[in-house]
C-alpha cells in the first residue's frame, strides 16, 4: 500500500471523513490519514506552512487560504452541514419548530453553548438581529476549539447546545432535539483544498473524485450531512 495521504480537517467532518477514507482505502488501496482539530487551529497550521496533502474546512476558510496563496485555486465542495440543538439526556426538549420558539427557548435556558466555528458565528449574528446578543452573552459557555458542545451538555454545564448535527451524533448523554427551522437554519459547506506545493496532488484529486461521487452520498447522510 502507498504511503498515506495526509490531511487536516475541522472536527465537524471527522466522522464522515473517517467513513469515506476507509471506503476509499478499501477500494483503491490508498491509505489516508486525516487529523481533525478545531477549524480555527487547522487554518492557522496550514497558513503557518505545515505540510499536508489535503485540507478540508468550511468553504470560506478554504477560500481565504486560497487567496493567501497557501492552497491551489479551485476548491472542491464536499458536504453541506446544518445546525441542530441538543439537551442533556432525560431533560425536556424545547420547541424549536419556529423562529419565535427558538428565540423563546434560548431566552428561557439557564446556560447555552455553541462552537467557535462558522455555526457559532452565524448564531451570534442571529442573536444580534433579534436584539438579544447581550442577554445571550451573559449566559453562554463557549466550547473551546475542538471540544464538542455536546460534551458540555452531557456534563450538565449547559442546558442547551447548538452545533453541526454531525458533531452531535454519537455523543453519549445527550438527546438531539432537531435542526433549526428552515428560515433560520445555518448551513455550512465544507470543502477541500490542495496545498500549493503538494507533491501528490494527482492522488488527492483521485480521492476527492471519490468523495464527490454518488457512491459517497449515503455515507454523508449517515453522518448528518448531505452532498454539496
Amino acid at each position: 500500500m502507498n504511503a498515506p495521504l495526509t490531511g487536516i480537517s475541522s472536527m465537524a467532518t471527522r466522522q464522515v471523513l473517517a467513513e469515506l477514507t476507509g471506503a476509499y482505502t478499501a477500494r483503491a488501496g490508498q491509505a489516508v490519514a486525516i487529523e481533525s482539530v478545531g477549524g480555527v487551529d487547522a487554518a492557522k497550521r496550514v497558513a503557518a506552512g505545515e505540510a499536508f496533502d489535503v485540507v478540508i474546512l468550511a468553504s470560506d476558510a478554504i477560500d481565504k487560504l486560497i487567496a493567501a496563496g497557501h492552497l491551489q485555486a479551485g476548491r472542491v465542495d464536499l458536504v453541506r452541514s446544518g445546525v441542530a440543538a441538543c439537551v442533556r439526556e432525560g431533560a425536556p426538549a424545547p420547541d424549536l419548530s419556529s423562529e419565535a420558539s427558538v428565540k423563546a427557548a434560548l431566552l428561557a435556558a439557564d446556560k447555552i453553548s455553541y462552537s467557535t466555528g462558522p455555526s457559532g458565528v452565524a448564531l451570534q449574528k442571529l442573536f444580534e438581529r433579534w436584539g438579544i446578543a447581550e442577554a445571550m452573552a451573559a449566559k453562554t459557555v463557549q466550547a473551546p476549539p475542538g471540544v464538542p458542545v455536546a460534551s458540555l451538555v452531557a456534563k450538565g454545564e449547559v442546558a442547551l447546545g447548538f452545533q453541526q448535527l454531525s458533531e452531535l451524533l454519537h455523543v453519549p448523554g445527550i438527546a438531539i432535539v432537531g435542526g433549526l427551522p428552515e428560515p433560520i437554519q445555518i448551513v455550512t459547506v465544507f470543502s477541500a483544498g490542495i496545498p500549493v506545493n503538494a507533491p501528490r496532488a494527482e492522488a488527492v484529486r483521485a480521492l476527492l473524485a471519490f468523495m464527490t461521487s454518488p457512491e459517497a452520498a449515503e455515507a454523508k447522510r449517515r453522518q448528518g450531512m448531505s452532498p454539496a
